[in-house]
């Protein structure tokens, strides 16, 4: 008897995670990957990378499943939709393919494919909505270069921003500073343009900023009022940013029934919660599922 199979996959900035499922949703493989974003690794690469995925899944479903046939696969990614949709027109043994943005499993898991929002934060950020007549909406999600609040990269770029101007003797020394030129390598004499050859000069500039926020969150955590007052500040934005979304989506729907999910470590974070939640009528509501977990869903009803 053949067996029926769905493939999901999630490819984001920073990893590219894909299942297999059987018809009845049970998870028959897994496959993790490097990111795919191609506007983070280049078009070639991002294509390589989902590919050799999906061949990986194929080989696990001939393993498990002789008899089995992909009927539907969908790829939610970041990225370019166009360069998705085109991606997937030359894709054979993969059965119908659909695509979409790397919000719709974050999506999903906050409100359950009712009328809602969530709120994302990664390396980069975004709010994504459903609408009463149930289109799809984004906003945010404008990549490093030109600001993504709430997410690792914005926090970490507030954090050398801070560093640099303490360097600078125009701030009163923080525990920023250290956290900042330990980072970056630097010797405690550093001066300040020794810091932004550092950051400028690096290779993966967006990356090695963003690898900041883990420490900073860390300093937020213990007590140190200059790293909340960062994290604050810019999760406060994305906050803005999502309940401007919900007002002009929902005129008419009290703010405070409407599903409103926090996704990414960084805004299910206790303290981030804590902080953000009086700042909004949307009821936020940490989401701690994987993403992976909303695609598993999605492909089911696809």
């Amino acid at each position: 008897m053949t067996s029926l199979l769905r493939i999901g996959v999630d490819g984001g900035g920073s990893k590219t995670e894909c299942v297999l499922l059987d018809a009845s949703g049970v998870q028959v493989a897994h496959h993790l990957a490097p990111g795919s974003n191609p506007s983070v690794v280049g078009a070639e690469q991002a294509r390589l990378v989902v590919t050799d995925a999906l061949c990986a899944l194929l080989r696990d479903a001939r393993r498990t499943h002789p008899d089995g046939v992909v009927t539907h696969t969908l790829l939610c990614m970041a990225g370019s939709r166009t360069f998705w949709r085109e991606f997937a027109d030359t894709l054979t043994d993969f059965g119908a393919i659909a695509t979409g943005d790397d919000s719709l499993p974050v999506l999903e898991l906050a409100t359950h494919g009712r009328p809602g929002l969530v709120l994302h934060a990664g390396t980069g950020s975004f709010v994504a909505a459903r609408g009463p007549n149930g289109a799809l909406h984004y906003a945010g999600g404008l990549g490093w270069r030109f600001g993504d609040p709430g997410s690792g990269y914005d926090i970490g770029r507030r954090a050398v921003e801070r560093a640099l101007l303490e360097v600078q003797g125009w701030l009163p020394p923080s525990r920023l500073g250290p956290t900042v030129r330990a980072h970056a390598g630097l010797p405690a004499d550093a001066d300040a343009n020794a810091f932004t050859r550092f950051f400028y000069h690096h290779p993966e500039p967006n990356r090695v900023v963003a690898a900041l926020t883990p420490a900073v969150m860390r300093l937020a955590t213990e007590g140190d009022a200059t790293a909340r007052d960062i994290v604050v500040a810019s999760a406060s934005e994305l906050v803005a940013l999502a309940t401007k979304v919900a007002a002009r989506l929902f005129p008419l729907t009290p703010l405070d029934t409407l599903p409103a999910g926090l996704c990414g470590s960084i805004l299910t974070h206790e303290l981030i919660v804590k902080a953000i939640t009086p700042l909004t009528p949307l009821p936020l509501t940490p989401v701690h599922d994987a993403p992976i977990e909303g695609v598993k869903r999605l492909v089911l009803r696809t």
